[in-house]
């Protein structure tokens, strides 16, 4: 029943947002089923459970949008099987090739949860409890799509209301211009803002797929740390650490894999995760991140000093050959210095990455010729002989809080020590760090706070937002720099790819739209 239920009101939210997919179309096609809708409980319990259904089909693009540019990815195809995305891999982003479309595709949902809040703002069979934290879910959806465009374009369109549904269906009337960044950015935090505030006190969440108070609160302090170090409202820090520490409830795991494994789901440590399971939607795309067994040919072992006769070489070690519906291929690949960069002690570098080698054992001395790993942090789990890649996507955890913290505390110049520890000591138990964090003044910290971010969140869509926020010596890291290695764009030729471009079909269909500054617009004359 669940399933249908889901269905339905699935097929509503396509009718509804039939119009909006399109650039910024927003007249109406079809209103057939609105009369109908909106009549008791169970309606718009449902849409609302739609709205995290289409927010679900969205993870993959906020992977994308949060970390494909990050400098995390390779550029080198080591199994013959050609990479995807590299325009946006390799900073070659231009309207021609922008990387992503339609405004990411976000407006169609940011339309439909207007339609919602104009909906259950009017509505009088809700006890006000039930109405505030439904309401409450859609103001915090609302601004974590926003935030998003904030992020990935700048100055957006700006749409807050159901107009189609208020008499205007006039598309000359509905276009819309970019807002500027500071509008976007207001909006998203009044939205934030009215969600903590229409959750008010509520009981203890179990079910962390759904927005919640502490998702909320989380998203809260991640958009006012934002502010406070990208646009400089350092009165936001306070804020955003309020934000942070109101969130209750969250602790560390013991063991770092056991955050993502498949009979872990609602564990301790997730605050806000978007929810997978066998027989009812398996994460996008993990399974092109692993390999190709057929390309591994009799000469790729796990140990890249194996000796000519000794060991056997690799079939399918991870036993992915027999997925439910994804094809196992490597059109995804990180950098293999990503995974040198972690010690070998700690514990995230084998959750996160397996390891493989191709080897020529026909010379002598045998010759490593290829290094290579394969993402094992969302494999999912095997059902009925069948691999289902349907582990939850933590959108906030624990991990996510204390860092954020740390990076506050430095910000204020005091020492992170007691937020960024914790995670370390995680990393390596039980055993001990073997190098404890040292408060070492702003700089260092902010880079070591970065490196532990960057091994900690590996495909959680956090690394390309990290390096546009974090700084060293005022700096963003973003910048490629003498002082640190991370940077991806040269800050004299390239400063203005930090923005995406937009293609050419958003400001034809509306010419009140501008290109991102510093990208060519071939509008016609």
């Amino acid at each position: 029943m669940k399933k249908i239920r889901i269905y339905i009101c699935w097929a509503l939210l396509s009718v509804l947002g039939s119009s909006c997919q399109d650039a910024l179309e927003l007249v109406p096609q079809d209103y057939f089923g609105d009369s109908n809708f909106w009549q008791n409980e169970s309606q718009v319990s449902n849409f609302m459970v739609g709205l995290h259904k289409q927010f679900r089909d969205n993870q993959f693009q906020f992977l994308r949008l949060g970390e494909m540019r990050g400098g995390n990815y390779s550029t080198v195809d080591r199994q013959a099987t050609s990479l995807n995305e590299l325009p946006v891999i390799e900073q070659r982003l231009e309207e021609t090739s922008s990387g992503v479309n339609n405004w990411a595709g976000f407006y169609g949902p940011i339309l439909q949860l207007n339609l919602f809040i104009q909906k259950v703002e009017a509505i009088t069979f809700l006890s006000e409890t039930r109405k505030s934290y439904l309401l409450a879910q859609a103001y915090a959806m609302r601004a974590y799509y926003y935030f998003h465009l904030l992020r990935t374009y700048g100055g957006v369109p700006l749409v807050l209301e159901a107009d189609v549904l208020n008499g205007t269906t006039d598309a000359v009337i509905l276009r819309k211009a970019r807002a500027a960044e500071a509008d976007v950015l207001a909006a998203v935090k009044a939205d934030v803002n009215k969600s903590i505030s229409l959750f008010g006190v509520q009981a203890a969440v179990t079910d962390k797929s759904q927005w919640s108070p502490n998702a909320a609160l989380m998203l809260k302090g991640e958009v006012f740390l934002w502010s406070a170090k990208v646009y400089g409202a350092t009165a936001d820090l306070a804020e955003a650490k309020k934000a942070l520490n109101a969130v209750t409830g969250a602790a560390l795991l013991p063991n770092f894999a056991n955050v993502f494994a498949y009979n872990q789901k609602n564990n301790n440590e997730i605050i806000f995760a978007i929810r997978f399971r066998v027989g009812e939607a398996e994460m996008s795309g993990v399974a092109a991140y692993t390999y190709s067994t057929f390309n591994f040919n009799g000469l790729h072992y796990k140990d890249s000093t194996v000796s000519a006769g000794v060991g056997n070489f690799l079939v399918d070690p991870l036993v992915l050959a027999a997925p439910n519906s994804q094809q196992v291929i490597q059109r995804y690949a990180y950098t293999f210095e990503l995974f040198q960069s972690y010690d070998v002690a700690d514990s995230r570098r084998n959750a996160t990455f397996y390891d493989y080698y191709k080897v020529n054992t026909d010379v002598k001395p045998n010759v490593t010729t290829i290094k290579n790993t394969a993402l094992v942090k969302f494999l999912g789990t095997i059902d009925a002989n069948k691999r289902y890649f349907s582990d939850d996507w933590p959108v906030y955890r624990e991990a996510d809080r204390l860092l954020m913290l740390a990076e506050i505390t430095n910000a204020e110049g005091g020492d992170p020590t007691q937020f960024i520890q914790p995670v370390r000591d995680r990393a390596f138990a039980p055993a001990k760090d073997p190098k404890p964090f040292k408060n070492a003044g702003k700089d260092a910290n902010e880079l070591a706070i970065f490196e532990e971010r960057t091994k900690e969140f590996v495909h959680e869509g956090k690394r390309w937002y990290d390096l546009r926020r974090m700084k060293y010596a005022a700096e963003p890291l973003i910048f490629k720099s003498t002082n640190h290695p991370y940077g991806v764009l040269d800050k004299t030729t390239q400063a203005y790819r930090i923005l995406w471009p937009i293609e050419a079909a958003i400001w034809t269909n509306d010419p009140l739209v501008a290109q991102t500054p510093g990208y060519t617009t071939a509008r016609p004359n």
